[in-house]
């Protein structure tokens, strides 16, 4: 049987007990990843062998989400056992605030009708395997740790930089997740006395540097620009075709954002931190601005010896995390 080590450290020189199949689900506020991945000792690519995707309609409550889910990974399951595999776990990505070991969704910004969802207990009891579940930003930490942008470092801040901003920290090589497993919750952080309202306040650091707060700035800064249907994904097509008031808007972002970025470099002195969804699709038009706040607030030394950078990943980098809740189990 397959031991399952209980820690948060990280031993960068894997063992896997046995070559595996398991689950992963990456749950987002938009979309959900059904996936099946082999995890193979000391490998440098996770090898993801099946992949469904469903939208997550995050208003409905949890039942009938979850039923929706258990469609498709019993389809993954079915896939998996056509070509001779059991998946021996299952492994969950997803926002919190969670209690971790426990499995429990206590509260997530983006899926307003899950709370105190005991996500572990109903996936364990319905399939009949051993459920980890991770807080998305750690996931992705850990993801980018092992096969991203953070392999060789010791000290990394990954942030999710998608619909919502949440952070995952590793210092030393270990994950950091706090006394109530909810270290992280960056963008709850105050930057501006205004601003577009996340977490329930204006000005909060989610609000300036995170897909959902970036289209709230477009219609607070341009009023009777955009539509009603602004989306994230349509604020960052027209600013990569050049238009001036996306382009304004994405700036103020960036800027907003390296506001953040200098407190995170000054307090924590990390080696790279690494930056999701956004960062990825709009690269040095976001970025730049954020790097130069930074080498003028932060403190020249702990600047100089942070890289900050988009995730290596890329698009795949929620297929990955999907899978750490479970990986970092079965390592020894």
């Amino acid at each position: 049987m397959t031991s399952i080590v209980r820690t948060t450290s990280i031993v960068r020189t894997t063992s896997i007990v046995r070559t595996t199949s398991i689950i992963g689900l990456d749950i987002g506020g938009t979309k959900t990843a059904i996936l099946e991945a082999t995890l193979e000792p000391g490998a440098a690519q996770l090898p993801i062998l099946q992949r469904r995707e469903i939208l997550t309609h995050a208003q409905d409550p949890f039942p009938i989400t979850f039923e929706r889910v258990c469609v498709e990974i019993n389809a993954v399951l079915a896939e998996a056992k056509r070509n001779g595999r059991t998946p021996s776990a299952l492994s969950v990505s997803i926002g919190g605030p969670l209690k971790i070991e426990e499995g429990i969704i206590l509260r997530t910004n983006h899926l307003p009708n899950w709370e105190n969802v005991r996500l572990k207990d109903v996936l364990t009891e319905r399939y009949g395997v051993p459920c980890y579940i991770e807080h998305d930003g750690n996931a992705g930490a850990l993801a980018e740790f092992y096969f991203g942008a953070g392999r060789g470092a010791q000290n990394v801040i990954f942030l999710t930089a998608g619909t919502g901003l949440g952070a995952g920290l590793i210092f030393n090589g270990k994950i950091y997740r706090g006394t109530t497993d909810a270290a992280g919750e960056v963008g709850h952080i105050r930057i501006a006395e205004d601003g577009p309202v996340e977490y329930a306040k204006a000005g909060s650091w989610e609000g300036y540097a995170s897909g959902s707060g970036m289209v709230k700035l477009a219609r607070m800064r341009q009023p009777g620009r955009w539509p009603d249907s602004l989306t994230t994904r349509d604020l960052i097509q027209q600013a990569l075709a050049g238009d001036a008031d996306a382009l304004a808007v994405v700036h103020e972002s960036g800027v907003n954002l390296g506001k953040g970025l200098a407190v995170l470099v000054d307090v924590l002195n990390p080696e790279v931190i690494v930056l999701g969804s956004l960062a990825v699709a709009l690269g040095d038009l976001w970025l730049e601005p954020a790097r130069e706040v930074v080498r003028r607030e932060a403190i020249g030394i702990l600047a100089d010896a942070c890289r900050i950078v988009p995730s290596a990943l890329g698009p795949k980098i929620g297929d990955v995390a999907a899978f750490m809740a479970a990986y970092t189990r079965l390592i020894s």
